[in-house]
């Protein structure tokens, strides 16, 4: 059993084939996918592939790209949270290599995700992209203002942030950039998670995995993350399934674990 912690099946990419692509992820032998929010504008349309799919869940938030484009409410978060099949905070965070948002802004709006985490008991899917200092300086700011879970998605930043990160209690998810064959340090950082704070995804239909890098990615693809994780921590494929999927489902604990996994 896998699952894909973090995609965006409401982008227009899968379009046409959202079907297909649901499909092929089953047939990967993905249990559950989580559909991210980067918009808050647009969660109806999330909330709707979740309540389609019995096996997608979703989050609600705004990317930091979109940060300056929405008054965002740590109320109007905690509100929409509360449908069933809503499961985690965001994506929310810092991005400094685009910068699309003013950098004050962007702070405010990540602030607000933060609130509503904490309020919510949800964990928060984090963005960092070249903002390593200043998320986590924000986030240990925040934490002691009251305790809220959290996930470093799509982890590509520095071994520093991945420490203050687990020093949190926050989990760390690798992407298909893990695979890439200039992601040495990145599979080093890898190596040294606890395997009780690792989580996969593919952040499709961005990013995917060797042997497809360069084409669309999609939830399927997670199985190949997954490969080169089991070898970097030294276990077997379907070990680091399992292991990597418990984590999901103690981190997004709303959501019910499927019944393979409530068997084990």
């Amino acid at each position: 059993m896998l699952i894909d912690s973090h995609c965006h099946l409401d982008f227009e990419d899968f379009a046409g084939d959202r079907e297909g692509v649901i499909a092929r992820a089953r047939a990967a032998g993905l249990e559950r996918m989580i559909t991210i929010s980067t918009r808050v504008a647009q969660f109806p349309t999330i909330r709707a592939l979740a309540e389609a799919y019995t096996d997608v869940y979703c989050t609600v938030g705004t990317h930091p790209h979109n940060a300056h484009e929405e008054q965002v409410e740590t109320a109007e978060l905690v509100a929409l949270a509360q449908h069933p099949k809503c499961v985690g905070i965001g994506e929310a965070g810092l991005d400094y290599h685009y910068d699309q948002a003013p950098r004050d802004v962007a702070e405010r709006v990540f602030r607000t995700h933060i609130a509503a985490a904490r309020e919510t008991g949800l964990p928060l899917v984090i963005h960092a992209r070249d903002a390593d200092d200043d998320v986590a300086k924000i986030v240990e700011d925040e934490m002691g203002k009251g305790a809220f879970k959290a996930v470093l998605h799509c982890f590509t930043s520095s071994r520093k942030l991945a420490e203050a990160g687990l020093e949190l209690g926050f989990y760390i998810s690798f992407s298909g950039v893990l695979t890439f064959k200039k992601s040495d340090d990145l599979r080093a950082i890898a190596r040294d998670v606890p395997e009780d704070r690792l989580l996969v995804e593919t952040d499709a239909p961005f990013l995917a995995p060797v042997p497809y890098r360069g084409k669309r990615n999609e939830p399927a693809f997670v199985a190949e993350t997954a490969k080169v994780l089991a070898e970097v921590k030294g276990v077997t494929p379907a070990a680091l399934a399992k292991m990597t999927s418990a984590n999901v489902l103690r981190l997004f604990s709303k959501m019910p674990a499927p019944l393979l996994a409530a068997a084990q």
